[in-house]
């Protein structure tokens, strides 16, 4: 599993009121992040988010296409598409459940 390479394709709406996992339509997860797109500080945290929804090393994630776009290509090492719908599938879970 360490060889694993996974992309996915994120939206992001950043400024919300706080970090969620909204759900996935055509391929693409769309997510809402907290901080603004200034300088920056809402790629880092939907970097630190992602970390923490997909059970992963901040190290793991990188956004490859999209910077300065909310659409972005982000690559994750060490889990494979399967183990990736299945951990947002989980938090989205959770976030309608709590």
């Amino acid at each position: 599993m360490a060889g694993e390479k996974s992309r996915i394709w994120i939206y992001v709406h950043p400024g919300a009121h706080r970090n969620e996992v909204q759900g996935e339509k055509d391929g693409v997860w769309y997510l809402k992040i907290a901080a603004p797109p200034v300088k920056g500080r809402a790629n880092q945290e939907l970097i630190g988010f992602l970390s923490d929804v997909l059970q992963i090393a901040k190290s793991n994630l990188t956004i490859e296409k999209g910077l300065s776009s909310k659409r972005k290509l982000i690559s994750i090492s060490g889990l494979t598409p399967e183990q990736l719908n299945t951990r947002f599938n989980d938090m989205t879970r959770q976030q309608r459940e709590g």
